[in-house]
């Protein structure tokens, strides 16, 4: 009589661990929507925007089309022109934003819009108070560390489940209009005496012949001639790395290692920021601002900054930052004269 019994007590048993083991395998596996972060502000019945990007049922389709040609270009230039694969490390995410409320990574890119985006993401996650409107926001402000995580904070376990499980978006621009930009920006503005001090002085006393005095002070009058030679000397990157605002993308986010759901670019930044908000399903609550195209560096103005680069440096400075016309999909801009 007591043998059944026993047969009935390890059956129930074994019934038990079982249904508890399928608990624990359903719950390590709930998407991102349902993982409730660190801020506990997640809503559990909200999809998560990784959800909405591949669902793809809540997005116009034609958008989704392009974005999708985006990231298979960019895998398939990543499997062409990129040969050994290594482990990311907390280096390589500075550049990476974190927003745990709306399971979202945002890597920046200095000229491609990245105030703008720094400040969206200021009203998203908080750090702006009770100020929706992100042209509110100084830009100074945007670019203060600490105001925005970044995901090299975070233990490995937890870079990893962000990795897994957030929208990881990233902004691009053709590359010799972003370095022109960078080099008006930064290298013509008076008030840029940081850069003229920090960069200027120095171009000018290792590539200007016979420099004045002042100017060896200074440091503010460098021309984009000077500033191109700089780039492409190896001890220029033998001394310290690129600052970030004449940096290649590449370098800066890592998209061969890192995939990124949704490659924006500047040249449809207004249509391709909406694509982000609408899959993070904030549309309604933070508007992308509007960008001034008065003040923008367009292909043209690129064309007459390169009309007295010889061809000998043309290549050169195209040869620094081919992997970035590669891997996003530009061409070689026909003004170049080395072809």
């Amino acid at each position: 009589m007591r043998k059944p019994r026993v047969i009935r007590m390890v059956f129930a048993l074994s019934l038990g661990c079982f249904v508890m083991v399928i608990f624990y395998f359903n719950s390590s596996l709930k998407p991102a929507s349902e993982a409730v972060g660190e801020s506990g502000s997640r809503q559990k019945s909200r999809r998560s925007p990784l959800q909405t990007l591949y669902d793809g049922d809540q997005v116009e389709s034609a958008v989704q089309a392009i974005h999708q040609g985006r990231r298979e270009l960019l895998e398939e230039a990543c499997r062409s022109y990129t040969r050994k694969r290594r482990v990311l490390i907390p280096e390589d995410l500075k550049h990476i934003i974190v927003d745990d409320q709306h399971g979202l990574l945002y890597c920046y890119v200095p000229k491609v819009a990245c105030t703008n985006w720094k400040r969206v993401l200021m009203v998203l996650t908080g750090v702006a108070g009770s100020n929706r409107d992100p042209l509110a926001i100084p830009a100074n402000e945007a670019h203060i560390p600490g105001n925005l995580r970044t995901l090299s904070e975070y233990s490995t376990s937890q870079i990893n489940q962000r990795l897994r499980s957030y929208l990881k978006f990233v902004f691009v621009r053709e590359p010799f209009e972003r370095l022109v930009s960078a080099y008006r920006n930064k290298f013509t503005r008076s008030y840029n005496t940081a850069f003229h001090k920090r960069y200027g002085t120095k171009i000018v006393r290792q590539h200007r012949p016979d420099p004045q005095p002042e100017a060896l002070e200074k440091g503010n009058d460098v021309s984009f001639e000077e500033f191109v030679y700089y780039l492409v000397d190896p001890a220029t990157q033998r001394e310290e790395p690129f600052n970030e605002h004449w940096e290649r993308v590449h370098s800066l986010c890592h998209p061969c290692l890192i995939h990124y759901d949704v490659v924006g670019k500047y040249e449809t930044l207004e249509q391709d920021s909406r694509y982000v908000l609408q899959l993070a399903g904030v549309e309604d609550q933070v508007s992308f601002p509007a960008s001034s195209k008065s003040t923008r560096t367009t292909g043209d103005m690129a064309a007459q900054f390169f009309h007295n680069i010889s061809p000998f440096y043309q290549k050169k400075l195209y040869n620094l930052y081919r992997m970035d016309f590669l891997l996003f999909n530009y061409s070689v801009p026909a003004y170049l004269k080395f072809r």
